[in-house]
């Protein structure tokens, strides 16, 4: 398998990845510490089977336990910090920080608040 997907069961979700592997993560993460940790039973079983190489992701809770896990099974991570985050790092870019290969924010302004994030523009393509 070349990629899968992690995220919370949506209409959209499931119509944008209907020809995908998709793992279905349990929500809402908003502080929930009984839906973190069904994550993170979720997160060893599915980084366990699949033993991925790279893992990237735009952050939210959900990405948290899927980013410590598959780094402590050996894969390289990769956090993009929301395209909203100008002036401060979101909780899941400080705590996805410790375990992350490269840190990528999406504002110059950013860049000085996430030392060793790398700026090189933005989604949007405006700078």
């Amino acid at each position: 398998m070349s990629h899968a997907w992690v995220t919370l069961d949506q209409e959209d979700a499931r119509t944008l990845l209907a020809d995908e592997t998709v793992y279905y993560a349990y929500g809402p993460t908003t502080r929930s510490v009984t839906n973190l940790l069904k994550n993170l039973r979720l997160a060893c079983s599915v980084g366990w089977r699949l033993r991925p190489k790279v893992v990237v992701t735009t952050g939210a809770a959900v990405a948290v336990p899927f980013a410590w896990v598959c780094r402590l099974l050996g894969a390289k991570v990769v956090y993009i910090e929301s395209l909203t985050r100008i002036t401060a790092p979101s909780l899941s870019c400080r705590m996805i920080k410790p375990v992350a290969n490269r840190l990528y924010v999406q504002w110059p302004e950013l860049s000085a608040s996430v030392p060793g994030s790398l700026y090189v523009g933005n989604v949007s393509g405006r700078r």
